[in-house]
């Protein structure tokens, strides 16, 4: 099975695309995460920059986040989703829905995605996030059972936050998820937060190995099924997701630094 690495474009969005394209490849990453425009000649512009440096794409959709409400969200999620898929990407990553939504809202959303994944033959894979159907386990859990064809791009440093824990005392939970999983955020959180200051630091390493055993069960998974590949985006993402000095506001680490740095750990350990 090949696990390709992505770069994930959040957090350099202030950077020209061909500056960033170029910092992608410097850096030895295999493909770019991003979302798209809805112009369409804006999205060409990026998938023709992206191809002809011969890097794959996966497309994120994270936008409905911003619409609040459902009908209107809806209607946002179509549009972004069929936008994504036209790109044609390895597939798309959305982050579906909001955890007030209901339990039927939340499944109507997941299969018109599913419905727009047949429709262009892309898959279309859903984060577990903080906010959305998938905000904690508890949250979860019931969706995977309603719908047995519903894929996952895991990044459970949300759930750590969100439990306060590094989920030990819910082996049930994760082996209900991870069989689930097809793309993987590679970030590290904690018991207070989503992403920790510096993954390589002695006081995160026990936050480190709760999320290598998780990726790791899930790379032994995908090969046991006979998968041709699986990607990983390290996301350590920008200020607030990086911590800051109080009165300066300085941040404490760089994301670009971290994400090339599990860069390493992930062709290390699965390449």
């Amino acid at each position: 099975m090949k696990v390709e690495i992505f770069a994930a474009h959040w957090g350099n969005n202030e950077l020209p695309a061909d500056v960033f394209i170029a910092r992608v490849k410097a850096a030895g990453f295999d493909g770019i995460e991003l979302s798209l425009p809805l112009d369409a000649a804006a999205r060409g512009d990026w998938t023709g920059r992206i191809a002809a440096a011969g890097l794959a794409l996966i497309v994120g959709q994270w936008e409905t986040a911003l619409v609040p409400e459902f009908a209107a969200h809806r209607a946002a999620l179509a549009e972004l989703l069929h936008n994504a898929c036209a790109a044609r990407p390895l597939h798309v990553n959305s982050q579906t829905g909001k955890d007030y939504f209901t339990f039927e809202q939340n499944c109507e959303l997941l299969e018109m995605a599913a419905a727009i994944a047949r429709e262009h033959g892309v898959p279309i894979y859903h984060e577990t996030h903080r906010s959305r159907w998938s905000a904690h386990p508890a949250l979860a859990l019931p969706y995977l059972r309603q719908l047995p064809d519903l894929h996952l791009t895991a990044d459970l440093s949300h759930w750590c936050c969100a439990c306060e824990s590094l989920l030990g005392d819910q082996p049930q939970t994760l082996a209900a998820t991870l069989p689930r999983v097809r793309h993987i955020h590679a970030r590290v959180g904690h018991e207070q937060g989503p992403q920790v200051a510096d993954f390589r630091a002695p006081e995160s390493q026990a936050a480190l190995a709760a999320h290598l055993s998780w990726w790791d069960e899930v790379v032994r998974l995908r090969r046991a099924a006979g998968a041709e590949r699986l990607t990983i985006t390290p996301e350590f993402g920008p200020v607030p997701y990086t911590q800051t000095l109080p009165y300066t506001g300085a941040a404490v680490s760089n994301a670009w630094e971290l994400n090339v740095a599990m860069l390493g750990v992930l062709r290390q350990r699965y390449c």
